[in-house]
């Protein structure tokens, strides 16, 4: 035992970023605004009516996003049950002769909603937004109550399996943002409320789209909640940056009362900056209604012009070859589960694009709109799904449900530049003909020409397969195909991995590609070796795409432990997988918003545990490896059956033993030095340094943001001590508070603590100490 006590840091949020004053939410008379904060909250075991929750003497006071039960890391038994929430709404003197709504961004899994006792909706479903209308029912002379009752239990209706059997958590609560909608009575409806095939709200699409010119079709969708009949008149304006590039005013319609309409304007843009992965230019469309010469209402829709098109299964966007290297991702965060800020989901992009990656699949349900709003930023090309996995029934009412999901998350979504194709399929279960017809329909009728994409190669267009799949029945498709996972199934149940003679002699555990960081440097390399393995293997198909499984660790409904395959861990800290597929990007795409240009890693600790075999990644030419100084080698990439498809290979360096001290390795391009990489022998940890996860994304203040902190054991000298199991305890002050426990354990030197931020970043401050050291066979 050694008992050495660890220095104490601080960190002060405020330093990180330029301002620290609060984020006050929007207010206006007409239009959207965040109505998240003031909301009380209690659940229950049991199910209970609305007159015995209106006894409830105990209410909590919460913002939104909120998750009903602040889970453990690993998540054994997820709360199901009544997760019940209350508002005071007061009606403003603004408010008068508009249409009040309340719109839920999602609210897992059934909702019931009441206003003043009267129930208003009911409302199937946890992953996509619906709309309560309160126009009719608020009361004037005095303040409204609003309850909320979530249902989190399994529910056959809208699958998928029952939790206990579940390969993820679905979690709980008011997750997403709430808006107030205050609208005059000619105005632009909302895309899912409205329940208008191909049509509601704003959609966007491109009949035309070349380097030299392209055709924006805007349709806009308006309802009349007046009874006499309105004349209206709506203006486009197409704006890059502050720059208004094109505008058009359609011409005077009626829309008689009580009833809607639809504007179709066709904006030509010439020399447009068209939407990609490597050039994610996007557009400011300004659609305003006019009544008269009086403004009614006014919606901007950031867009991007793009074009998706497959010639003999091959990909082109915007007319030229792509292949999507991509990753599967779940939503959920440590210990909130769900309930992600903003923010948050940001950083989560950054991290996915920084790693290399293009495209990422939305396994297995709809993602926040804060995350594709990301993607289109950064330019990832995501698979849109709606909620499947390994369930399917013959019910009518579970398969309508489905139908209206597919519906659904295509009318939010559509004018998303990110979205490739639409995954109204239910991952790995098997389904009816008839049902999958429905589906592809109601892709074509929702969104004419779009693709859709499904795990069975009936129906649709394009075909998903997972790796596993592919070498236990794979042909030859004929139509595109996408690598839909892979990596981790295969060598899991070690069922397809091609080197099984080479990894006989390796435990199912060793050999795995579920590797926690906390496992140390010999299986986080075999990781990076599967993937390596089989990432040069799917270029042997006709893929235009593939997927790994998955970016980040994950709990899951049926199993102890979490799911560990993720290239980083739940907490969002990189393995060595991470940087495999980092080299892959090519160093001359270059982006101030993500990690990007040349790199080189060194994937190895450098104890003397460690093999002589030094693993280095790198997109370079050529890499140089130095030992204390002395040159090693300088090489070329390696060049091997499981290399030989790669866009960049990684260099493995023979050294004739380990020596401590510092390895460093120099990236070269074109014989100039442009990325360089130290890993040094730790010695015993003496201090803490502290650490915030920005990734693209500072601290926010006032919308519930969420941030990682990490403390690292640190030696004399500033090198990470990968040692694990050494308890951390964190403190906070100031406007702030600890999500994640008081103490909690390193994992490959780094303890991760989840922290909420308040109203204000002012005078935020967060320790960490650790007191004991446990272990004689650390070597510190």
């Amino acid at each position: 035992m050694i008992n050495k006590k660890i220095h104490i840091y601080t960190l002060a949020l405020c330093g990180l970023i330029a301002s620290c004053s609060p984020a006050p939410q929007h207010k206006s008379p007409v239009g959207d605004t965040l109505y998240d904060k003031d909301w009380q909250f209690f659940r229950s075991n049991n199910a209970l009516d609305l007159a015995t929750a209106q006894q409830q003497k105990e209410w909590e006071p919460v913002q939104i996003p909120h998750t009903p039960k602040i889970e453990p890391l690993v998540v054994n038994e997820q709360f199901q049950g009544d997760a019940w929430y209350k508002k005071t709404i007061a009606t403003e003197e603004s408010w008068k002769g508009k249409q009040i709504s309340l719109k839920f961004e999602a609210a897992m899994n059934v909702a019931e909603v009441w206003l003043n006792g009267e129930k208003l909706i009911t409302h199937v479903g946890g992953y996509l937004p619906f709309t309560v209308n309160l126009t009719e029912k608020l009361k004037w002379d005095t303040p409204n109550e609003l309850m909320v009752r979530l249902d989190n239990r399994d529910n056959p209706i809208t699958g998928p399996k029952p939790l206990k059997d579940l390969d993820f958590n679905t979690y709980g609560g008011i997750y997403r943002h709430v808006y107030l909608q205050v609208n005059n009575d000619l105005h632009i409806t909302d895309a899912v409320a409205a329940g208008k095939t191909a049509s509601g709200g704003i959609f966007v699409s491109y009949p035309q789209v070349t380097a030299e010119q392209a055709t924006i079709r805007i349709k806009t969708h308006l309802a009349n909640a007046h009874i006499d009949p309105k004349k209206f008149r709506v203006v486009q304006k197409l704006l890059a940056g502050d720059k208004v590039v094109v505008d058009q005013t359609g011409e005077l319609q009626t829309v008689n009362g009580k009833t809607d309409a639809e504007n179709t304007i066709d904006l030509v843009l010439a020399n447009p900056q068209l939407w990609s992965p490597k050039t994610p230019n996007l557009y400011h469309l300004v659609t305003r209604v006019y009544e008269g010469d009086s403004l009614v209402d006014e919606q901007t829709t950031r867009i991007g012009i793009r074009e998706f098109k497959w010639v003999k299964n091959h990909l082109l966007i915007n007319g030229e070859a792509t292949f999507l290297r991509g990753v599967n991702r779940h939503q959920e965060y440590p210990y909130v589960g769900y309930a992600t800020s903003d923010a948050a989901d940001y950083r989560d992009a950054v991290k996915i694009k920084s790693a290399g990656f293009d495209y990422v699949r939305l396994s297995h349900y709809p993602h926040s709109p804060a995350f594709m709003a990301a993607a289109d930023e950064l330019g990832l090309v995501l698979l849109d799904s709606i909620l499947g996995w390994q369930y399917f029934s013959e019910d009518p009412a579970f398969q309508a449900q489905i139908q209206q999901t597919c519906r659904d998350l295509i009318r939010r979504d559509r004018n998303h530049p990110s979205v490739m194709a639409w995954e109204c399929s239910l991952n790995e279960s098997w389904m009816t003909e008839p049902f999958i017809d429905s589906l592809t329909k109601i892709i074509d009728e929702e969104y004419p020409g779009a693709m859709s994409a499904g795990w069975q190669e009936y129906g649709y267009d394009i075909y998903l397969q997972a790796r596993q799949h592919r070498l236990e029945h794979y042909k030859e498709p004929s139509k595109p195909y996408i690598v839909s996972e892979y990596g981790d199934w295969e060598y899991y149940a070690m069922n397809a991995g091609l080197n099984q003679t080479e990894w006989a002699n390796l435990l199912q555990a060793d050999r795995s590609s579920r590797q926690l960081l906390s496992d140390g440097e010999t299986r986080l390399l075999q990781q990076a070796s599967n993937i390596q393995e089989a990432h040069n293997d799917n270029f042997n198909t006709p893929a235009f795409a593939d997927g790994y499984w998955v970016m980040f660790d994950y709990n899951r409904g049926y199993a102890p432990d979490l799911e560990s395959s993720g290239i980083m861990s739940i907490d969002r800290l990189p393995k060595y997988s991470y940087y495999f597929y980092q080299s892959q990007r090519d160093a001359s795409e270059v982006s101030d918003k993500f990690t990007s240009g040349p790199m080189v890693f060194i994937a190895s600790e450098w104890n003397e545990k460690s093999d002589a075999n030094v693993r280095v990644f790198s997109n370079a030419d050529e890499v140089e490896l130095l030992l204390n100084g002395k040159i090693i080698a300088k090489q070329t990439p390696d060049k091997n059956d499981n290399s030989k498809n790669l866009k960049n290979p990684p260099f493995n360096f023979a050294l004739e033993k380990y020596e401590a001290g510092e390895l460093k390795a120099i990236g070269y391009i074109n014989g100039k030095a442009v990325a360089e990489h130290k890993v040094v022998t730790a010695g015993t940890a003496t201090n803490i340094r502290l650490t915030v996860d920005t990734s693209g994304k500072a601290p926010q203040a006032g919308v519930k943001d969420i941030v990682f902190v990490y403390a690292q054991l640190v030696d004399s000298k500033g090198n990470l001590v990968r040692t694990n199991n050494i308890p951390v305890t964190f403190g906070i002050s100031g406007n702030a508070k600890l999500i994640s426990p008081v103490e909690v354990s390193t994992s490959s030197g780094i303890a991760s603590a989840l922290v909420e931020l308040g109203d204000s970043l002012d005078n935020i401050n967060i320790s960490a100490t650790s007191d004991n050291l446990a272990g004689t066979n650390l070597k510190l």
